[in-house]
């Protein structure tokens, strides 16, 4: 008798038959439930060793959490590869919320600066840990790309600087536009967002007479986005759009801020990124009504032209979704890849808002300074505050001049400008303010210079780092809107229910699954269903009933030592009144 013939039906069933890290998981939590092994391999349609194998390899099945879109382990994906794609993905999504387009050859380059970043915390494990273990190769990237669905945001071919050509074309049609429906300065906007760590010294600051460092890292709690905006006469500054990460800093309550009297729009999301919903809610509640009232006090003709990029937040339809109200107000958007050289919020308003923003916030740590008996680090460390913040970002807002914002508008509409602000005049505005930061810095005894200070309004905008981007992840995963509705005053109590009623309800639980589990005839399909219920509905029950037994045997502990402490406290005044 010749060898058995496999079919390729076999063969292909056993291409099928691989599986993924979730069904792996599944076997492993339904085997800690108390399913036997060959109970297993029937739901699963797995042999008892397969079953048996997956067993042993429980830690390192249970610890793997994989990156997006990756269904299947192998040992050429480790750990460290794992962390590379999550870190990945989301320092892409950043760039795709901020407008930003990257290639191929950027998202690699990226890659091997994460990994390096990583193999550097990981000594220990030298199998991982070499720079040829990592390539970031072309084959890659597309399994990246596939597994992740990134495509919208990777341009294709070389990424270009500046398109000087399109923004030369642009500043042309921009004229003749201009010139046909008679725009003039008062009435022509141009909005653009940034982003502000808004706790952050000069990287070299530190606190001369205490010897200690003062905070010099991005603290992803601590950054916001700002949306900044005025009109090309640089006489009409509208109200920003702020988003922080909280919708309910403690500081609100306990200075008992009302968010509708702040100087700047609220609004919150785990990113603190600017959202097409949070841009069209500005437009309809904020810059409409703002410009409307403008037009009418300065008596101009009822019409607007508001410039934008094309980041994401900003709807493309956004002049065709107009309410009736403000279908005066017209949206021109900027060419690809334009935004350094025409956006006018980019040529000086933003670095000059965050200077006079550094002025201010060096004039507070002064005047606390000197008239408390805090100290620099005391007051950063534990007075200073997102409601202090808050302040000093009006102050620097109001700060920028209307030379200031009209002078920007020189690369994209230089007919705009007023003959003065060609004159060098700008300059040295700038230089002054400069030297008065420095010199407010070194009357604190911190060391400082102007190039200190530049590079903090660099750093506001330079690339996250791998720490930056796991800080980020962390946030993210932790939902930390959850948290903060935690503290909101109109919370409704949430309903206790007893260790009890918990125990009752899981031992019905598993009841029920072991008959489905013996009698159904449809083994996968109803193992995964009840894998599934448990997993969305039971977890938060035993989590809860964990966190009980942990607080129980942390209260016993704590009871005893009291007791101890108090037989040997009895003891020893016993002793002493014997003497």
């Amino acid at each position: 008798m010749g060898p058995k013939k496999v079919s390729a039906k076999d063969n292909g069933d056993r291409k099928k038959r691989m599986m993924s890290i979730d069904l792996k998981q599944e076997i492993i939590e339904k085997h800690e439930r108390g399913t036997r092994v060959i109970e297993l391999a029937k739901i699963y349609d797995h042999s008892t060793s397969t079953i048996c194998t997956i067993l042993k390899q429980k830690d390192a099945i249970k610890s793997a959490t994989p990156a997006k879109g990756t269904t299947i382990l192998s040992q050429l994906r480790t750990n460290i590869h794992e962390e590379i794609e999550k870190l990945l993905l989301v320092w892409v999504k950043e760039k795709e919320l901020a407008g930003d387009t990257v290639t191929e050859t950027v998202i690699c380059e990226k890659a091997r600066s994460i990994y390096a970043d990583l193999v550097k915390k990981e000594a220990s494990t030298s199998k991982e840990a070499s720079e040829e273990a990592f390539k970031a190769s072309h084959g890659w990237f597309d399994n990246f790309k596939k597994r992740t669905g990134i495509q919208s945001v990777v341009r294709h071919g070389e990424a270009a600087s500046a398109d000087v050509k399109a923004a030369d074309t642009y500043i042309q049609k921009f004229a003749a536009l201009v010139a046909r429906e008679a725009y003039i300065p008062q009435q022509v906007f141009n909005c653009d967002e940034t982003g502000l760590f808004w706790k952050k010294m000069p990287r070299r600051t530190y606190i001369t007479a205490e010897e200690m460092m003062m905070p010099g890292h991005k603290p992803m709690k601590d950054r916001l986005t700002l949306a900044l905006c005025a009109n090309a006469s640089g006489d009409c500054k509208v109200k920003p759009l702020l988003v922080y990460h909280s919708e309910n800093p403690r500081a609100f309550k306990t200075h008992k801020i009302l968010k509708e009297k702040l100087h700047v729009m609220w609004r919150a999301n785990a990113r603190a990124w600017v959202t097409r919903q949070f841009f069209t809610d500005r437009v309809y509640l904020v810059f409409g009504p703002a410009v409307k009232t403008y037009l009418q006090e300065n008596k101009l003709t009822m019409k607007a032209l508001l410039i934008l990029d094309n980041a994401p937040a900003h709807p493309p339809g956004l002049e065709d979704d107009n309410l009736e109200e403000f279908q005066f107000i017209k949206v021109l958007y900027l060419p690809p890849n334009t935004t350094s050289i025409l956006q006018p919020m980019d040529q000086q308003v933003i670095s000059n808002f965050k200077k006079l923003y550094t002025k201010h916030l060096f004039c507070r740590c002064c005047e606390v300074t000197e008239n408390t008996n805090l100290t620099l680090r005391e007051f950063w460390k534990d007075h200073y505050n997102i409601v202090i913040c808050l302040c000093i970002i009006d102050l620097a807002w109001q700060g920028v001049t209307r030379q200031t914002l009209n002078s920007a508008w020189k690369k994209l509409w230089p007919d705009a400008v007023a003959e003065r602000d060609f004159e060098g005049f700008e300059p040295e505005t700038k230089q002054e303010e400069l030297e008065e930061i420095v010199s407010l810095g070194k009357s604190m005894g911190l060391e400082v210079d102007e190039g200190d200070v530049n590079e903090l309004v660099v750093e506001h905008e330079e690339e996250l780092s791998t720490e930056e981007l796991k800080e980020l992840q962390m946030m993210q995963h932790t939902k930390v809107l959850e948290e903060i509705n935690t503290s909101e005053e109109e919370e409704e109590p949430e309903e206790v229910i007893s260790t009890g009623e918990i125990k009752d309800m899981l031992a019905m639980w598993e009841k029920l699954s072991n008959f489905i589990e013996k009698k159904h005839p449809e083994k996968v399909a109803t193992g995964r269903a009840s894998a599934l219920f448990n997993d969305t509905c039971l977890s938060h029950f035993r989590s809860i009933l964990k966190g009980r037994q942990k607080q129980s045997s942390l209260d016993t502990f704590l009871l005893k030592r009291a007791a101890s402490e108090s037989t040997e406290s009895a003891a020893k005044k016993a002793k002493t009144s014997d003497n």
